[in-house]
């Protein structure tokens, strides 16, 4: 391959290989397969290192996933542009039916150098971190939600109601441990769900304790004290808020956010049928961010 001013390149990644495609910089060039590469560190500079020796301007793309912003991170490094895009913004032809990692990467390559390929936003090292930890803490919550549940089903299903008491307050504990049932196996499953419970329970805590740790050091703690200048909101509601939508001012407006958060009013109409609904489908479909939204909106609202 000579030397040329500027290409795009598509990267469709994977656990193992990345796929990789190259397409001219001129409208209507040439697209290109150059192959599937070991998906390490070491392999993946090799090949961008190779591809922007034989050009001036590189520029680099991969689809959002599971792999996460490792690859990015490592050729923004290098010293190029590498755009993460939105899977789900990608478009795609109704009738093609067809999908391969070469099909992928070159229909990459292509979109980039058209400029139809939506971005995300990618978090530096450390909010990834705060991240994944807010995250961890909100699947322990719904882990410790199941056994709760489990435990009161079993207690339902055998007839053990304790009315006017809240569910999983001390008083509601000591309830449980005086429990006895005919058949040991019941005294067993209940003793085994009830531990299930006070261990996730423990394992929440324990999230808790190292987010409220690691939030001093973090570089948008002052937006998290900020939030929880707001009535009734907690530590827990407002880094799980920034964690998920980062610094509120890469929205240019407040619609802006709203729209990314789908809050905002959808319609669906045609010819003489008009269809207005309330509220869009919430994208990103994040469980915590959408929770932490809830909560913003029951406890921030004027008083009187």
């Amino acid at each position: 391959m000579g030397h040329c001013s500027e290409i795009f390149v598509g990267i469709d990644v994977a656990k193992m290989r990345n796929a990789i495609a190259v397409a001219d910089g001129e409208r209507g060039g040439e697209v290109r397969f150059v192959g599937e590469v070991d998906a390490s560190d070491d392999s993946m500079r090799r090949v961008v290192n190779r591809i922007a020796a034989s050009c001036d301007r590189v520029h680099f793309c991969y689809e959002a996933g599971p792999t996460g912003y490792g690859l990015h991170r490592l050729i923004t490094s290098l010293g190029h542009p590498c755009t993460v895009v939105a899977p789900s913004l990608i478009p795609r032809k109704p009738g093609d039916r067809v999908k391969t990692n070469r099909r992928d990467a070159i229909a990459l390559a292509r979109l980039l150098r058209a400029g139809e390929l939506t971005a995300v936003w990618v978090p530096d090292a450390g909010h990834e971190a705060m991240r994944d930890l807010v995250r961890a803490r909100a699947a322990a919550v719904e882990t410790q939600r199941v056994h709760r549940q489990q435990v009161s089903g079993f207690m339902l299903k055998h007839g053990r109601i304790l009315s006017r008491t809240k569910a999983w307050t001390m008083r509601y504990l000591r309830w449980l441990q005086e429990q006895k049932f005919d058949h040991p196996a019941h005294q067993i499953a209940l003793q085994e769900m009830v531990e299930a419970v006070r261990i996730s329970k423990e394992r929440v805590q324990r999230l808790e304790a190292a987010i409220e740790e690691f939030v001093p050091t973090w570089s948008l703690a002052p937006v998290v004290r900020a939030l929880q200048a707001l009535r009734g909101v907690d530590l827990i509601v407002a880094v799980t808020f920034v964690t998920e939508i980062s610094d509120l001012s890469r929205f240019e407006s407040p619609r802006q956010l709203m729209g990314y958060l789908g809050l905002v009013p959808s319609e669906r109409s045609t010819g003489d049928t008009v269809k207005r609904l309330s509220r869009s489908r919430p994208w990103p479909e994040n469980t915590a961010l959408m929770s932490a939204v809830n909560n913003l909106d029951a406890r921030c609202r004027p008083l009187g």
